[in-house]
């Protein structure tokens, strides 16, 4: 029996079969990729993945689900409470523009180099913003992978405002602190008149996470979300707003609240 022309099927099936899946290699194409977290990564394309489902060839994601995914994300401060999540809404040109992100410095000294493209800007910025930290050791709110290109201030260290409400700032505190405290931390003032705007579950949903519901409750503290450490019977990740309008104050806390405090 001749064997040469099943030997030249079977190469010839050999190569159609690699082809079909080694494509992304044999075009040449990459990615790069965060290496940060421990189950999820974003690649060079906007796309969030788990390790397991990168192409060991071209270590990219697969192309499904939402490119450049801002879940988890308040795009108004542009922080986010997970990494790999920042990097991806990041990489979105219409939130990070490229021309901008390559003048930023990746250090404060003046002598520091700017980033080489925007992933570099994205995947550093995302882990490293002094805007996303207050008193330089603790983070203002969950969401602390900010990407938002720094101001032109002189580098004070005001922190970024979880968002704006008819030109308030409005800001997380930190658990067991007044909003007076929050705000005077930043340089600003706390307006008691405004509390009312943020005391409904619509409007803290925007700013925290309130994994635990959000329940009517009556407090100084509130609006405000419980702690995820306290006590069971305080409902702990739950957002609280107040049923008594008349409580409404900037010098209320509670040691298992952390409050929504407008600053101005």
């Amino acid at each position: 029996m001749d064997m040469q022309p099943l030997m030249i099927f079977l190469l010839y099936g050999a190569t159609v079969i690699q082809s079909a899946w080694g494509d992304s290699s044999i075009q040449g194409h990459s990615c790069r990729s965060t290496v940060q977290g421990k189950y999820l990564l974003c690649d060079g394309n906007g796309y969030v993945c788990d390790s397991l489902s990168l192409d060991p060839a071209s270590r990219c994601c697969p192309k499904k689900g939402e490119q450049f995914s801002c879940h988890g994300c308040n795009v108004v401060s542009q922080c986010c409470n997970s990494y790999e999540f920042c990097v991806s809404c990041c990489l979105n040109p219409s939130q990070t523009p490229e021309e901008l992100a390559m003048q930023v410095k990746i250090a404060r000294p003046l002598t520091a180099g700017t980033y080489a493209n925007v992933f570099d800007f994205c995947a550093g910025r995302c882990r490293h913003n002094s805007e996303s930290v207050v008193h330089e050791n603790a983070y203002v709110s969950d969401f602390h992978h900010c990407f938002s290109l720094p101001s032109n201030g002189s580098g004070s260290g005001d922190t970024s405002p979880e968002g704006r409400i008819a030109g308030i700032n409005i800001f997380v505190g930190r658990q067991g602190e007044s909003c007076d405290s929050t705000c005077k931390a930043r340089g600003l003032s706390c307006i008691s008149s405004k509390l009312s705007s943020l005391n409904q579950c619509e409007s803290m949903k925007k700013f925290m996470r309130c994994n635990g519901g959000c329940f009517a409750s009556i407090g100084p503290d509130q609006p405000a979300e419980v702690a995820d450490d306290a006590p069971k019977h305080l409902f702990p990740g739950a957002c609280l707003y107040t049923k008594t309008k008349t409580m409404f104050t900037c010098d209320g806390f509670h040691q298992h609240t952390r409050r929504l405090c407008p600053c101005t």
